[in-house]
């Protein structure tokens, strides 16, 4: 599996971008529960905890398209520093305010701001490959890598920021987070001699988001959002129900594990299948594998449960990265892969809401069924829907 990916380190720049890149979005996967369990310490409330996360979301994914459209008219490097300043003044700001035991609207307006002024790394890091490798077969190994990456960042963040909150101090786990942002950012806006240029061509028409095809795949990643922000507030809350509170990140890591797996594989492949047919049987594999975990009663079962589930993860990204890539123009490509970002943050803004409510409602066990029906849903939308993602008949170097 690992063969094709060696090749893609040859070009010069990579290695820099990569790495930054990597270290700088190390937070995606460490904010939402280190906030979660510092709110939820102070305050004594999951619902309290799940709403302040899902404000930080929520403006995320409001800011993301905007922050993209800026890159693609200024540059990445322009735009990405300001935001990476902004972002570690607001998570100080919320530290703070949580410390200091401020109103708790305090909490909701320092969260909004480290939402809007999230960088989204992912995208810009994919935009670079897309300018580097266009017109190559590699593309669709690259997609592919950077969703291995993003799935270890899943695996290791949340276990290290529950093991720093629980194990250290409550706040540790965020200054971590902190730290890789601004050092990641920083360092990845430095290397200059990978950036997309800035063409300068304005697209007339409009907002990606206007392509029936990505506002299709926008709801689709909507649900699959409150899958994920769901199961991160409920596992926690499962954990803490279970009387292993402090495990809760290595089951989360096991989700994202099941993920790292199946994209190693994934990408390694030359697929005959159609990009919209890939897409199509991963999200209906993603809402079947998740149907275990509504009825798991151990942390231990749990874990296998949530690996098992995490399998469909990121083949259905990397085909929807892809489908991305294929279908928006090149004028646009940052704001159109922010827009995937920013309807998942969404979907995980109203998933952790959701999971806290119905989590002191009916417990983290019954919880899960939200989930479960989120996953349903995407897979419904998507198959209804499948016939706008036909892309045109020639080959693409990104179907690999």
């Amino acid at each position: 599996m690992v063969g094709p990916y060696r090749g893609l380190f040859n070009t010069p720049g990579v290695k820099g971008f990569v790495v930054a890149g990597f270290i700088g979005r190390m937070p995606m996967s460490m904010l939402g529960i280190g906030i979660i369990l510092l709110i939820s310490l102070i305050t004594g409330s999951y619902a309290t905890a799940g709403a302040v996360a899902a404000t930080t979301n929520i403006s995320y994914a409001v800011a993301a398209p905007l922050s993209g459209r800026l890159v693609d008219r200024f540059g990445q490097a322009r735009v990405v520093v300001p935001l990476a300043v902004l972002n570690a003044v607001a998570l100080v700001a919320l530290m703070l305010c949580a410390l200091w035991g401020l109103p708790h609207w305090t909490l909701y307006v320092s969260g909004f701001i480290v939402g809007a002024s999230s960088v989204s790394l992912g995208s810009m890091v994919r935009a670079r490959w897309s300018n580097l490798l266009g017109g190559s077969a590699k593309l669709h190994t690259a997609f592919a890598f950077e969703s291995v990456a993003d799935e270890v960042i899943f695996v290791t963040g949340p276990a290290m920021v529950t093991v720093l909150a629980t194990a250290i101090n409550p706040y540790a786990g965020l200054i971590v987070a902190l730290v890789f942002m601004l050092g990641g950012s920083l360092a990845f806006a430095m290397q200059r001699g990978t950036e997309p240029p800035v063409t300068g061509v304005r697209h007339t028409g409009g907002s990606p988001i206007t392509i029936p095809a990505i506002a299709l795949l926008s709801c689709v990643y909507l649900a699959l959002g409150a899958v994920f922000g769901s199961v991160d507030l409920i596992t926690v809350a499962f954990a803490d129900e279970k009387g292993v509170k402090s495990a809760a990140g290595f089951l989360l890591a096991a989700f994202a594990g099941g993920s790292m797996v199946s994209g190693l594989w994934f990408g390694s492949r030359s697929w005959r299948l159609s990009l919209r047919a890939r897409f199509i049987r991963a999200i209906i594999v993603f809402a079947v594998g998740l149907l275990p975990i509504a009825f798991v009663g151990s942390a231990p079962v749990m874990a296998i449960a949530l690996f098992v589930a995490g399998l469909a993860i990121s083949p259905t990204l990397i085909t929807g990265f892809s489908l991305t890539e294929r279908l928006v123009p090149a004028s646009l490509l940052t704001e159109g892969m922010a827009w995937i970002s920013t309807s998942i943050g969404f979907g995980v803004a109203v998933g952790a809401w959701a999971g806290g409510r119905l989590t002191e409602a009916f417990g983290a066990s019954n919880a899960y069924g939200f989930s479960l029906a989120c996953a349903l849903l995407a897979a419904i939308v998507g198959i209804g829907g499948s016939g706008l993602l036909r892309l045109p008949e020639a080959p693409s170097p990104a179907e690999g």
